[in-house]
């Protein structure tokens, strides 16, 4: 096994840490008969001969062995192996695009031409994978279709040989695999697209198993988007009842494995934690496979998860949690039964399920009030009780109805999620975690929505400031504080907040700074003592703390006097852009008073930077009253920086008739169904907030615009 291993002069290859000497001891590694050997060596492999995806020149030379293992019936945890072939040699490339990423010396750039050669290495011998198809090991079996559709040259071949397999084999998941193979090569052979479209059709009513017909209706409208049915709610709803109700009893796991301390390790058990007590949780993968397929389908998909949410499978419901997290953060639509009923899992007995419940509503903010009883009421159980034994015999804190949460953290994110939503019965409760040793800091940040009510709980943010260490960690305690100290208004903690300004460390002085005097302006008046502080900082070195200790003085005794030649200071040539943007918005919240500054603004109109004519319009209309120099500069940067869209909004709404012109550019956004801020792969927590922002001032940009005023 493993021959001529030694003759690879492995330590002038490299890979993501270095020389690629330790490589043959990975690959003995591999077959080892030790599982926790073989789950440290694969770990090792994906850390550095195949980290995040990239092909070294030890990667390639490590093929031929690679392709050698999978061949060995004796050795163990193949069907990991040929996954690891499928990662190295499945990533295709454009004919113009390029790999350059550098090494970790920062040295030398992984050329594009070494994922083509690892894709041509590892077809040249993908006859291999033909025999897995029928292997004993049925995880080799699970593995072997993915590979053969991804990296085999003749996939006419392998499209009839999947197709053939799927008559005998007899592993539920297997089976699933099979024709998730299928579908990949339609999507990726043009040639037999059609033909395998019309078998997939066939199959999704046809085949006797519903998990069958699930993953081949999935499939079907994977390759063949533009036409799915119409009835696919009421017949993909059937087919989870069918499931459901036909399925024998938790899934089994794979028996009992060492732990290694690898990241290989944690993400298995993960996802056997994750299947544990589930007879069905294959389910999901098909789900998320129609969910893309559906894409823009909003309502169909609305439609889809409000269903699994009614399911008695505690399972369904949970992956429809996780679905709609997907679908919400990329899609604007009408979700308030779907928050009903995701409020409604909070009194499940499965903790699981009241975990992924919590988790999806921290992220709603106004959109989560559909589910605020539900989180008042599980927020009024209080603490769980004793532990109990929960499904498979695992421990679950909660009495018979579903008991509390599982420790602080699920009270906590219970409590943000009631409180983003702006309802006022957070506030004892906040009040309540306030005089807990510990505050997780988003609590914090969540008190600018609650109104006048939250008012009761500046004494203890009080108490709290006061308690702060003046050490290097300053800004991280003080900072959530302070931001709640002025959402409700504390001014009572002005000689605290005082404190805190005075004593600030080097360590991101300027942080501290800027943070304890917005808490200062935010108390307008009230900050009158803080005024001398506020004046000697106005000539500080930084422009963030300068203009916000131009803002406290100006809030605090309405006199422009220093304050506008503190502010034009960084509206000169050679600002920066970050310096130039401080200083605008500044002028801006003044208004009208710092209408002499209009001249300062105007060059800031014409910057090459995006976000320093966003903030100079914008200042510029406020100080002046007057639209027409702005506008042009708002609605190009609205078409230019998709994340200026809120900015440009409140301005457009403020400017009203004299914004009109814009008026097409708003109605379109209020048409349009994905977010403005969707990303692929990438999520924020305040990305629906914002995106909701945007449509709530667009709409009051348009009814300014067609009424003329409010």
């Amino acid at each position: 096994m493993l021959t001529g291993i030694e003759e690879v002069d492995w330590a002038s290859l490299g890979h993501a840490y270095g020389p690629a000497d330790d490589v043959p001891e990975l690959l003995r590694g591999l077959a080892s008969a030790d599982p926790a050997e073989r789950e440290t060596a694969l770990d090792g492999m994906y850390g550095a001969v195949h980290h995040q995806g990239d092909v070294y020149d030890s990667t390639l030379a490590c093929i031929p062995f690679l392709l050698e293992l999978v061949a060995d019936p004796a050795v163990e945890d193949r069907g990991c192996i040929v996954e690891l072939l499928t990662s190295i040699g499945g990533i295709e490339l454009d004919d113009d695009e390029e790999i350059d990423e550098l090494d970790a010396e920062g040295e030398e750039f992984i050329p594009a031409a070494n994922y083509a050669m690892a894709a041509a290495a590892i077809a040249a011998g993908a006859d291999v994978f033909l025999g897995l198809i029928s292997d004993p090991d049925p995880e080799v079996r699970l593995a072997a279709p993915c590979a053969l559709a991804s990296l085999h040259p003749e996939p006419a071949r392998v499209l009839t040989l999947l197709r053939e397999r799927l008559t005998v084999e007899r592993d539920t998941e297997v089976r699933l695999a099979l024709v998730a193979a299928v579908g990949r090569i339609a999507l990726r052979h043009a040639s037999l697209r059609a033909e395998t479209v019309d078998w997939l059709g066939w199959l999704a009513r046809a085949a006797q198993d519903p998990g069958l017909r699930l993953a081949a209706l999935a499939q079907r409208a994977r390759c063949a988007p533009g036409d799915i049915p119409e009835d696919i709610v009421p017949w993909v709803t059937g087919l989870l009842e069918e499931i459901r109700t036909s399925a024998s009893g938790p899934a089994g796991g794979g028996g009992e494995r060492a732990a290694t301390p690898t990241l290989i390790g944690q993400v298995r058990e993960l996802l056997e934690e994750h299947a544990a007590g589930r007879p069905a949780p294959w389910t999901e993968e098909l789900l998320r496979t129609l969910h893309a397929a559906l894409d823009d389908r909003v309502d169909d998909r609305i439609a889809l998860i409000e269903a699994q949410l009614r399911s008695p499978d505690w399972g369904q419901r949970s992956d429809a949690i996780w679905l709609c997290g997907g679908l919400i953060r990329v899609w604007r639509g009408r979700y308030e039964e779907v928050v009903r009923l995701v409020g409604a899992q909070l009194d499940d007995p499965e903790p699981r399920l009241r975990e992924a419940a919590t988790s999806f509503l921290e992220r709603l903010f106004e959109l989560g009030g559909p589910a605020a009883d539900a989180l008042a009421a599980r927020l009024a159980v209080g603490p769980a009780g004793a532990a109990q034994a929960g499904p498979g015999g695992r421990g679950t804190r909660g009495g018979a109805q579903g008991g509390g949460f599982v420790g602080r953290s699920g009270r906590d994110g219970a409590l943000l999620a009631l409180a983003r939503a702006g309802d006022t019965r957070a506030v004892p409760l906040l009040a309540r975690a306030l005089e807990e040793r510990e505050v997780r800091r988003e609590l914090l940040y969540a008190m600018d929505g609650l109104g006048p009510s939250a008012a009761m709980l500046a004494p203890l943010l009080r108490r709290r400031l006061a308690e702060v260490e003046l050490d290097e960690r300053l800004y991280d305690r003080a900072a959530p504080l302070l931001y709640a100290l002025a959402a409700v208004r504390g001014s009572q903690a002005v000689p605290e907040v005082l404190r805190v300004l005075r004593g600030a460390p080097a360590n991101r002085r300027d942080w501290v700074r800027e943070a304890a005097l917005r808490t200062l302006a935010a108390f307008g008046p009230a900050a009158r003592e803080a005024v001398p502080d506020m004046r000697g900082l106005l000539g500080a070195d930084s422009a963030t703390v300068a203009t916000a200790a131009a803002r406290a003085l100006w809030a605090a005794e309405g006199d422009l006097g220093e304050v506008l030649t503190a502010l034009e200071r960084w509206l000169r040539p050679g600002a920066s852009g970050a310096d130039w943007c401080s200083a605008a918005q500044a002028l801006g919240d003044i208004g009208p008073a710092a209408a002499s500054a209009a001249a300062a603004l105007r060059p800031g109109l014409a910057s090459r930077d995006l976000w320093v004519r966003v903030r100079s319009a914008a200042a510029l209309w406020r100080v002046s009253g007057d639209a027409a120099p702005a506008l042009p500069v708002l609605v190009a940067a609205w078409e230019e920086n998709r994340h200026a869209r809120v900015d440009v909004a409140e301005c457009l709404a403020e400017m009203g008739p004299a914004a009109a012109e814009a008026q097409l550019l708003i109605l379109t956004e209020l048409t349009r169904r994905r977010r403005h801020n969707a990303r692929e792969g990438a999520s924020g927590s305040h990305d629906i907030h914002v995106d909701e922002k945007l449509l709530t001032v667009c709409r009051a940009a348009l009814a300014r615009m067609e009424r003329g005023g409010f």
